[in-house]
């Protein structure tokens, strides 16, 4: 009888949420290099896609630029993604009544003061 419940290190790099964010963003920015690289074949801007098509080795071309437009869109989803980890974390300190974040000379002037 086979066991339909996954292994316990088939799917733990899931359970690990920045893991998992980063692998969310990186998704979303592969969703919209697609979406790019569609856009400009379909546009042809330039002749573009005359010109990846008219060369022998197109595919290449293709793979290419694909995968520069990837690596950019996928790590700037990726980063906004962390950086917006901090801004939430400062929202729920304001909202909570905290202080919110300092810059560091002030801190080092209050810890001057009280001394």
């Amino acid at each position: 009888m086979p066991n339909n419940q996954p292994r316990p290190g088939r799917l733990a790099l899931l359970r690990i949420p920045l893991f998992r964010l980063l692998a969310i963003n990186l998704a979303i920015g592969a969703c919209a290099a697609a979406l790019l690289v569609g856009g400009l074949l379909w546009l042809n801007p330039g002749h573009l896609r005359d010109l990846i098509f008219a060369d022998h080795s197109g595919g290449v071309a293709l793979g290419l630029l694909l995968a520069s437009f990837l690596i950019t869109f996928g790590s700037a989803a990726m980063g906004s993604a962390i950086m917006a980890q901090g801004r939430k974390e400062d929202q729920d300190r304001r909202d909570s009544g905290g202080h919110g974040s300092r810059l560091a000379v002030r801190e080092l002037a209050q810890r001057a003061r009280t001394r």
